[in-house]
């Protein structure tokens, strides 16, 4: 199993630590992983994505080219990864922020609401959790315990009693995503 994926929003999205969750998750069933950021200096508001390689077999390097999901959270990163998705790959976006839909028809487009359904919780700070749900539903890359642990391991201590939360937002996204149907 190799899954290469990009996670590309603005900054405040929890993008990166999205990302930082899966490569937590994949350590804890150990699989081997690659945690590789990259933001502008503006870490609120600018653009930030992740690649998050996890493997059963050992990576040769955190770079690539080609992905086979990626999760975009505004409509530059639609315009910068679609094209670079593997035929057959997955692509995950919000419709919020998106203006213009994904074109190609050789992937799997999916929508997830994650943010009309964190304001829905009365909380936006899990809109990144309701995402991750939505993907783990699609390609179980790991296990939802170990998910749980690895935002333990990310959550400040203070900010554990949130965990519960956490937990309902991803089983929300895993219910919430949608296949789009679209003409071939």
């Amino acid at each position: 199993m190799l899954q290469e994926i990009v996670i590309s929003g603005f900054g405040g999205q929890g993008v990166l630590s999205m990302g930082k969750i899966l490569a937590y998750s994949g350590i804890m069933e150990d699989k081997e992983v690659s945690w590789f950021p990259a933001y502008g200096p503006e870490q609120r508001g600018g653009t930030a994505n992740v690649t998050v390689i996890v493997s059963d077999k050992p990576i040769s390097s955190p770079v690539v080219n080609k992905y086979d999901v990626a999760i975009v959270l505004n409509q530059p990163s639609l315009d910068k990864f679609e094209p670079k998705l593997k035929p057959g790959g997955i692509l995950i976006y919000d419709s919020y922020g998106i203006n213009k839909k994904p074109e190609r028809k050789d992937i799997n487009v999916y929508c997830i609401n994650a943010m009309e359904e964190s304001t829905k919780m009365q909380n936006t700070k899990v809109f990144n959790m309701i995402i991750l749900g939505g993907l783990l539903k699609i390609s179980p890359i790991v296990q939802i315990e170990n998910v749980m642990e690895g935002l333990k391991k990310s959550l400040p201590e203070r900010h554990h009693k949130l965990l519960p939360m956490n937990e309902k937002a991803i089983l929300l996204g895993m219910e919430k995503i949608e296949l789009e149907q679209r003409a071939v």
